[in-house]
């Protein structure tokens, strides 16, 4: 996985939680995409009133690598919870069905996902928690 293990993407992920806009939930998400080629991108989630703006932390990383040109990536890691929990006792977040069908859309099924947290990871593939997608 390039140069930076599974704890230091969950560090950059728990990183990018720290700026998610969460007024309505309450609940704070982190990710950090890991391209083939080294690249980092981080995403959080931000809310929006109208709920059908809102984005996902983990779509927000892989739109930003697109749009930056971007589109073979290795692995994300992904850091969630509410938003008063400290950050040494946050749960596995798992991406939503939609992020899975994104991460469907530019990833192969051995795409790895990271969920927990730097010192508790827990790692799956996109096959696994995607399996027989449209599209895979």
């Amino acid at each position: 996985m390039s140069n930076f293990s599974s704890k230091q993407l969950l560090q950059k992920a728990l990183e990018a939680r720290r700026n998610a806009y969460a007024p309505y939930s309450g609940y704070l998400v982190g990710a950090c995409l890991l391209g083939k080629d080294g690249q980092l991108f981080t995403g959080c989630n931000i809310e929006n009133a109208a709920f059908g703006p809102s984005v996902c932390a983990e779509r927000c990383a892989i739109f930003k690598a697109v749009s930056e040109g971007c589109r073979n990536f290795t692995a994300i890691a992904i850091v969630g919870g509410p938003k008063d929990t400290p950050e040494e006792d946050l749960a596995p977040a798992y991406p939503c069905g939609v992020c899975r069908q994104v991460m469907a859309e530019f990833c192969e099924p051995d795409f790895q996902i990271y969920c927990g947290t730097p010192e508790h990871p827990e790692r799956y593939t996109l096959g696994e928690l995607l399996p027989k997608s449209f599209g895979l």
